[in-house]
């Protein structure tokens, strides 16, 4: 048996709750040190990049669930991860106000516990996805769970912005349990019963482990496939982590309106998703290529609006140019999260959950780079310039990266044109 439409969304609520755990420690918090305790940015970026980094075990988690089977167990064992991992982080928050070595030290364990949460639960989930759902509605499952992933983002933010204000140590407390809370009791209830149902008995597999990631990287498309997620998520994630900092010291943002400008972002990315998803799948109009061309060239152009509108405010706010750029990384994202499902199930049989790892691995750490960079950079500019410069260098260095990143999957796409025509949702 296969997954139903309703067995794929309740999936999605998995995706939901991932996404609604790691927001607010990717720009709530974030945001928070930066602004609120004057640490340094690149302090919060290398945190999260600890957190991309330590998802390097991505290939593990899914060869394991590959050769282990049973991937519920660790879809629901990553989320708990996860959760433990939100709330310590924000707790480790409340801990630089008294001192600098007991909040870094609680929250260098806290971000490796997301790291290893989000590694575990969300690779086991994607690999159970692309074994367990029929081949035509690989794509639309995988539109589907992102957008409801987006969503979760989006809603969280937005609602933990407004209650988040005034800022209060305690505040933050009880807004971080209650996300995670209701994110882990949400996980349990949706993925109850849903493997036994749709997966059958595998014959045990004892080949090792890195025996079986050198038969996946053997495989040439899944070697291009990867190369060209690291490349482009370098770009996609360079503007995580200084985003809510220029909306604080730039645009003199409170901590409530930055992290609901965080939910409008995302809710902008997932406009772009249903855009490009309905287009694609419902009116066929439109190849992976020109999509992710459309959504890169796009993200270029938000990104140096929002770089000029902090040197010269042209008559638009912030908040209109950051759902715009939301909406042209949604375009570029739909399109990539297609190809991901469509190739997973390709190539050696037993193997899903590994390639979903493999990819996942490269997108965490030219996430982690990135993010990292991006901090750093406006730190280091920071020291010869005004914050409005400072950040306006960084953004436009970004843009740059997002057209780079247009020409090299002209490039790619043009090069494999056959193979990427089918990656297109609905085709």
């Amino acid at each position: 048996m296969t997954l139903s439409w309703t067995q794929i969304a309740r999936l999605g609520l998995v995706q939901m709750a991932l996404g609604a755990i790691v927001v607010l420690t990717t720009s709530t918090l974030n945001r928070l040190m930066v602004v609120e305790f004057a640490l340094p940015a690149v302090l919060p970026g290398a945190l999260v990049a600890l957190h991309y980094g330590i998802q390097m075990s991505r290939p593990h988690w899914g060869f394991t669930s590959d050769t282990g089977g049973k991937r519920t167990r660790w879809i629901v064992g990553g989320m708990l991860a996860l959760a433990l991992g939100g709330f310590l982080a924000a707790y480790a928050v409340t801990l630089f106000q008294g001192g600098f070595w007991p909040g870094l030290t609680l929250s260098i364990l806290a971000y490796a516990l997301i790291g290893l949460g989000v590694g575990a639960s969300g690779t086991s989930l994607l690999a159970l996805l692309a074994t367990a759902t029929a081949p035509h509605r690989r794509a639309a499952a995988a539109t589907i769970t992102w957008l409801m992933m987006i969503f979760g983002i989006a809603l969280t933010a937005g609602l933990a912005g407004s209650f988040l204000d005034p800022y209060s140590p305690a505040r933050l407390l009880t807004v971080v349990a209650v996300v995670v809370t209701g994110a882990a009791l949400l996980t349990l209830l949706a993925v109850a019963g849903i493997e036994a149902k749709v997966t059958s008995e595998r014959e045990p597999d004892h080949t090792p482990f890195l025996e079986g990631l050198a038969e996946v990287w053997a495989e040439r498309r899944t070697r291009n496939f990867t190369l060209f997620v690291f490349l482009s998520m370098n770009a996609y994630f360079m503007q995580e982590l200084i985003l809510e900092p220029f909306a604080g010291l730039v645009w003199g943002f409170t901590p409530g309106q930055s992290t609901s400008l965080s939910g409008a972002q995302n809710g902008g990315v997932f406009i772009g998703m249903l855009t490009v998803g309905t287009m694609a799948t419902g009116l066929k109009i439109g190849v992976l290529r020109t999509w992710v061309f459309a959504g890169c060239i796009g993200s270029a152009a938000s990104l140096a609006a929002i770089a000029t509108a902090g040197l010269t405010p042209f008559g638009i706010g912030l908040t209109p140019l950051v759902v715009m750029l939301g909406f042209f990384n949604g375009m570029f994202a739909v399109a990539a999260i297609g190809a991901m499902m469509a190739l997973a199930a390709e190539g050696r049989g037993q193997r899903e959950g590994t390639r979903m790892g493999l990819w996942g691995a490269a997108q965490a750490i030219a996430a982690g780079f990135g993010g990292l960079t991006g901090a750093a950079a406006v730190d280091l500019m920071r020291g010869f310039q005004s914050d409005a410069p400072a950040f306006a260098v960084v953004f436009w260095a970004e843009a740059a990266l997002f057209l780079a990143a247009a020409l090299m999957a002209l490039h790619i796409m043009d090069t494999h044109r056959s193979q990427t025509a089918a990656m297109v949702p609905g085709e």
